[in-house]
């Protein structure tokens, strides 16, 4: 699938992502929730040094933004399964909002999936500002306590960020990536034209 040789230095920030995923895992099956909280930080800092990389050295390419997607999903994932274990009581307390902000996430994958075969990786500003507010929600989480109001304005955000992706995948017919909002879009050539 892969040729590792081909990878630049951004594209293995990704891949670390990937790999820690399950380790991450592992770590809740352990109960280790401070060395799991830990991990999930560099985790989550890869998500920002692997970006950072690839733009400064102008080395952005169709694997990268795989990489750096999946890597996110799989980060996010360990990160819910985390807070299912360690923060229940939380959860439980706001279940119905997560419901509400996971139902339109579910459809934007499935219509993405359904439509390339893929994970949409169009990296808008909105979802690099939803990444860095639910990473700073999630570690202050698990290593201090939940900031209501953190937690709704990451919810706020995320809405607007998968409608924006819902409404972008309904503009294009052909998977691409890093493309930074709507109003990009409108102007990208690589979108259908009807």
């Amino acid at each position: 699938m892969f040729n590792f040789k081909e990878f630049n230095i951004a594209d293995w920030f990704s891949f670390y992502r990937i790999i820690a995923a399950p380790f991450l895992i592992l770590l809740i099956i352990l109960d280790q929730r401070s060395l799991f909280s830990w991990f999930l930080i560099i985790s989550f800092s890869t998500d920002a040094i692997d970006g950072f990389l690839a733009r400064t050295l102008k080395i952005t390419s169709a694997r990268g933004s795989f990489l750096d997607s999946f890597g996110d999903q799989s980060t996010f994932f360990a990160a819910i399964i985390g807070m299912l274990v360690f923060e229940w009581d939380f959860i439980l307390e706001h279940y119905k909002i997560i419901i509400i902000a996971l139902i339109p996430y579910f459809i934007q994958t499935y219509m993405a999936y359904r439509k390339y075969g893929r994970a949409s990786s169009f990296h808008t500003y909105l979802a690099k500002l939803t990444a860095v507010l639910q990473g700073i929600f999630i570690i202050t989480l698990f290593l201090i306590k939940p900031i209501e109001w953190l937690f709704y304005l990451t919810i706020a955000v995320g809405l607007l960020e998968i409608i924006e992706e819902i409404i972008m995948v309904s503009m294009y017919d052909e998977w691409v990536n890093d493309v930074r909002g709507i109003w990009w879009a409108l102007k990208d050539p690589r979108r259908k034209r009807s």
